[in-house]
């Protein structure tokens, strides 16, 4: 393949016009010893920059993929590369999102699913913490949350800071705790004059309900959920502090219930997708969706560590649907549409080139890395 590989080299005196494309050793002994080099071709050249290319592409490719599959035996290795996650044509380096993965409403989960999903969110409470030296990784979540929420909120990177945190939270429950469906989301809009009776909040199909209203206040006006599979859950933190407590919640009145779900009702909600300009939608959805949950909710949620509670990312999860809902109303603008503030920390106008700082949790990504939930890191649908 390369020159340097050919046949065995010849020894001899170099003289003044010998053909210096052979490897040729003097052997007087009062002469200076000397080695000529063969010259690589040009093929040989290319050959091997398509090799080392090759050898530095794909493994990043897989590794954003973050799907490759390695199983072995006895006498072999081999990787598995998912369907969503396959080279956009022969031969090319460029990898592709061909078979994008649906997230999908609670309600429209059967049941199997749905315990599913509630198993790997328990199971992460049972993982040790990888940015702390205590709790666990279940707490390593609201903990970023509260660190990255003065430079997240009210400021352009509100919608694609979480839509990193949330792809984050999901690859957590497949790797560390063996979850195989995708992240649910909850339309609260189909909840919005009827909030008490969500799906969401059934003890045996959802996440229990409120926290028990004769029992001890906790925090944020909330009390100790008491039904539903995430009954027993002790949380380590509390808008920042380390303050172990039960998961909290506490419902409002009826009436002020039914006043907060104006704010999400559907024609309210669908009245945004007309509008054209990102930092106005941003700032729109964020206002009514956080209203809304952290004033029904309660408890955990009324705090920047909200994370503690698990339907926080069902909440998130529906906010980014939202916006792919609003970016493919108009797509060839709408896919690249970012302005407002740099973040909360900054009077900087955004830009795509800014910085997603993860606190941690893991690399850091450009904004514009994760515009498209389609492109690059990201493969899925609603």
């Amino acid at each position: 393949m390369l020159s340097c590989f050919q046949a065995k080299p010849r020894y001899s005196s170099l003289r003044d016009g010998d053909e210096e494309g052979q490897l040729k050793l003097e052997e007087s002994p009062e002469s200076i010893r000397r080695f000529v080099f063969p010259r690589a071709s040009f093929a040989s050249n290319l050959a091997v920059t398509v090799l080392l290319a090759f050898a530095t592409i794909v493994p990043w490719a897989l590794f954003l993929c973050g799907k490759v599959q390695l199983k072995s035996d006895e006498t072999r290795v081999s990787v598995s590369i998912p369907a969503s996650c396959q080279t956009a044509s022969p031969g090319s380096a460029v990898w592709a999102c061909q078979q994008p993965t649906t997230r999908r409403e609670w309600r429209t989960l059967n049941g199997p699913e749905q315990q599913d999903y509630v198993k790997a969110v328990k199971c992460l409470s049972t993982k040790p913490s990888k940015l702390r030296n205590n709790g666990t990784l279940y707490d390593d979540f609201p903990w970023v949350h509260k660190h990255s929420s003065d430079y997240v909120h009210k400021s352009a990177p509100f919608l694609p800071w979480h839509r990193y945190y949330i792809h984050l939270y999901e690859r957590s429950l497949r790797d560390d705790c063996n979850f195989h469906g995708d992240l649910p989301y909850w339309d609260w809009s189909l909840d919005w004059n009827n909030f008490r009776e969500s799906p969401v909040w059934d003890a045996a199909s959802g996440l229990g309900g409120n926290g028990d209203p004769s029992g001890a206040p906790t925090v944020g006006e909330g009390r100790c959920v008491v039904d539903g599979p995430f009954a027993s859950l002790e949380v380590s933190y509390f808008d920042g502090e380390e303050h172990a407590h039960c998961l909290s919640r506490g419902f409002p009145e009826h009436s002020e219930l039914r006043e907060l779900g104006e704010l999400v009702k559907p024609d309210a909600i669908d009245g945004l997708m007309d509008e054209p300009d990102f930092e106005k939608f941003a700032s729109e959805i964020e206002r009514r969706g956080h209203t809304f949950l952290s004033r029904s909710v309660r408890g955990d949620l009324s705090k920047f560590t909200g994370p503690n509670d698990p339907i926080f990312f069902l909440h998130h999860t529906n906010l980014d649907r939202l916006w792919s809902k609003w970016q493919h109303v108009n797509s060839a603008e709408r896919l690249t549409a970012y302005s407002g503030k740099a973040n909360g920390r900054s009077d900087a106008p955004a830009r795509l080139s800014d910085p997603i700082d993860i606190d941690g949790l893991s690399r850091n990504l450009m904004v514009g890395d994760v515009m498209s939930t389609q492109s690059g890191l990201f493969c899925y649908q609603y």
